[in-house]
């Protein structure tokens, strides 16, 4: 590793297979950037220096993949964005849209709920999320716990996905409600931590240690990257998956961003 390491620190951004620069002014993430061109310049050359082990059952892995988990996309409407105190909203929304587009570029299925749209209520999906999956249905209801509506659990259980993948606003309310009863029927769930919020830190807080003493399992949106990715050198979801990380809400899609050649 540290000879590959040499090598992509020596070489110039002219190199048109090295999709980023080296002037990182982010210390923790030199090693992630500086080893990302590497790897993927191994992907696309096919060159064999590293073995890795043969692709496990993609259905029976205990690790999330791409055929044994479903994403579901929960009621981010401009009311429910609108009330969140816990995070940074932009940075929330930016992960939702990568975490749309992770699951398009790996062909996972996505599930999309509203609340209260064709009552009048609430206004629909918010445009930088239903530009995403405009050719999704959107499973509208009264509601407040997804999992009590019928059509939104018919589309869950017709994924034959156990995984399944939730952000959802608000943490306290439309996450925590289908967690918890996804999880009593014998789903795991996976919350994604850094595309939701809640109405209060401590309500965000106290609903994700629910969840979690209930056995869901938090994850983040890199940490999911990574997950469903899991090697560098699966190049054909490499194009799709560098997109990804140059929308991501944080550091890294800043520095993959600012860096990616036009």
């Amino acid at each position: 590793m540290k000879i590959a390491l040499s090598i992509c620190i020596n070489r110039r951004s002219s190199d048109a297979l090295h999709l980023f620069t080296i002037d990182i002014y982010h210390d923790f993430f030199v090693v992630f950037v500086i080893a990302l061109p590497c790897l993927r310049e191994v992907a696309l050359r096919k060159i064999k220096t590293m073995s890795s082990l043969k692709i496990r059952d993609q259905k029976t892995d205990h690790l999330l993949t791409p055929e044994n988990s479903a994403v579901i996309i929960i009621d981010y409407q401009p009311t429910q964005v609108a009330d969140i105190e816990s995070t940074d909203k932009y940075s929330m929304v930016q992960n939702t849209v990568a975490l749309v587009k992770l699951a398009r570029v790996f062909k996972m299925p996505i599930i999309v709920s509203t609340v209260n749209v064709k009552t009048g209520i609430n206004g629909p999906t918010i445009p930088q999320i239903a530009h995403e999956v405009k050719d999704l249905p959107s499973y509208d209801r009264t509601t407040i716990n997804a999992w009590e509506d019928l059509e939104f659990l018919a589309a869950v259980k017709a994924t034959n996905r156990k995984k399944l993948i939730i952000a959802a606003l608000w943490t306290e309310a439309c996450l925590l409600f289908p967690t918890l009863d996804a999880l009593k029927e014998g789903y795991e769930v996976y919350p994604v931590v850094d595309a939701v919020g809640g109405t209060s830190v401590v309500a965000h807080e106290s609903a994700l240690r629910r969840m979690e003493k209930a056995g869901a399992q938090p994850t983040t949106l890199m940490s999911l990257i990574c997950e469903i990715q899991r090697d560098w050198a699966r190049g054909e979801t490499l194009p799709g998956v560098f997109g990804v990380l140059a929308g991501a809400g944080n550091v890294v899609g800043l520095n993959v961003g600012y860096t990616q050649k036009p």
